[in-house]
């Protein structure tokens, strides 16, 4: 296996005290793209695709590293909700809405949207802020599951969503369509600049499946050949 392979198999910790898993290779200055799975407990799709992303990076990196963009990987931000088939974490929190950004607010239209007691109050989004910080990622692509879109946040995010989209029936958005105060997109973009995609797969979806629609436009997103 590639030196520039790196596993952290407890880089952090859950608030449940479950660790989180973290993948890289970065094998040049060049900033990585960061790709993160499991935001949401309750949608096994993008935990899926992260998880089948790992094995397709594993089989390639190994022989080809410098043929692709450096990359970090989290299969898993929220163990807890995932192990549980929840969207919050083990404190009842939405980790989507728990990111500090100047639109954070304590208000949620329901219990599954809870922003926590204060910005940045969960140990999954401490962790995940402080990478962002150090690493400062070119890209943030992040893997959900509800209506079939590809959406993303600053402009410079555009080329990646397009081609990140398996064709028309997951149209590309810069609105998701209803207001993510403390959301990840909001975050890297409008505090650290950094443009950040949400793949959102069909809620339900056969797991099987989800590789097949969007592993080729993350292969295409890391292929140095390819300009985005």
């Amino acid at each position: 296996m590639s030196s520039d392979l790196l596993h952290l198999p407890s880089w952090a910790y859950s608030a449940a005290g479950k660790p989180l898993e973290l993948w890289s290779c970065e094998h040049t200055s060049e900033a990585p793209i960061l790709f993160i799975g499991g935001v949401h407990g309750d949608e096994p799709e993008g935990v899926r695709l992260a998880q089948d992303f790992l094995l397709w990076l594993r089989q390639n990196v190994m022989k080809h590293c410098d043929q692709y963009r450096p990359w970090i990987l989290i299969p898993c931000l929220n163990p807890d909700g995932f192990e549980n088939n929840e969207r919050v974490n083990s404190s009842g929190v939405d980790l989507n809405r728990n990111f500090p950004t100047p639109d954070w607010s304590p208000e949620a239209k329901a219990a599954r949207y809870f922003p926590g007691s204060r910005p940045g109050s969960e140990p999954e989004v401490q962790a995940l802020v402080r990478l962002i910080e150090v690493k400062k990622p070119r890209l943030i692509v992040h893997f959900h599951s509800w209506q079939p879109c590809v959406v993303y946040t600053g402009a410079p995010g555009k080329n990646a969503a397009t081609l990140l989209s398996p064709g028309p029936q997951y149209p590309v958005s810069e609105d998701i369509g209803y207001p993510t105060p403390g959301s990840l997109g909001q975050f890297g973009w409008f505090v650290h600049q950094i443009p950040v995609v949400c793949i959102e797969e069909i809620e339900k979806s056969d797991l099987s499946l989800v590789w097949p629609h969007f592993g080729p436009g993350l292969q295409k997103l890391l292929d140095r050949k390819i300009s985005v």
